[in-house]
């Protein structure tokens, strides 16, 4: 058997399918991937149609789209609906995520890019409050305001929209703890504060892990 080369690196001596394996190992990997850093921004509310509510958060969802962010909500119709059909008619870049609370992805409105079925029901609120990196609140009822307590907990931004009333109104500019839920006035409002706050790198938590609840 002829004597290894010490000067031929390594690698020379595998086949190619080793070296194109052991490449991989090593770090082979693709380069960063944009998508990965572009702000994950939730629209949560109610899910009634045709409502005012719904108007506004389509021109929501199509200020998301104009920023560049990538939209997640629950899926279904209302504010979910208004905001996603704002966002694919804005041709939004990212991707509209619909994280729905049933076991079948044909619940999803039209407007959703993917839609995860969770099979959680009531608490599919959770996952959206910790898929994303801020939300804006628009109306909704007492799922909404479980989810704004989950992301004041988690100290992520929330906006809540001026006029939409329910979950918005009660906690829109009111101070919750050593957290704050800022009160826009339009649509294109709440999604300027929701950017600058990101931009920042806000993250004020509404009581820290060892004060009492």
């Amino acid at each position: 058997m002829p004597a290894t080369d010490a000067s031929v690196p390594e690698d020379a001596h595998l086949s190619g399918m080793a070296r194109a394996e052991t490449g991989e190992r090593r770090g082979n990997r693709p380069a960063e991937n944009e998508e990965q850093r572009r702000p994950v921004v939730g629209v949560i509310g109610d899910g009634m149609p045709g409502s005012d509510r719904e108007r506004k958060a389509a021109e929501v969802g199509a200020a998301l789209a104009r920023a560049g962010v990538h939209l997640v909500c629950g899926g279904l119709g209302g504010c979910m609906e208004g905001a996603s059909r704002g966002y694919k008619e804005a041709n939004g870049s990212g991707i509209c995520l619909g994280l729905l609370p049933g076991t079948s992805r044909e619940d999803a409105n039209p407007w959703v890019d993917l839609a995860i079925p969770t099979g959680v029901n009531s608490a599919q609120g959770a996952l959206v409050a910790m898929a994303v990196d801020a939300a804006i609140v628009l109306g909704g009822g007492g799922g909404t305001l479980s989810e704004v307590g989950l992301l004041l907990r988690d100290g992520k931004p929330v906006i809540a929209l001026d006029g939409t009333g329910g979950a918005a109104g009660m906690v829109g500019g009111q101070q919750l703890g050593r957290a704050q839920v800022r009160l826009a006035r339009t649509p294109e409002e709440a999604v300027r504060m929701v950017l600058k706050a990101l931009e920042a790198h806000e993250r004020v938590r509404a009581l820290e892990e060892n004060e009492p609840g």
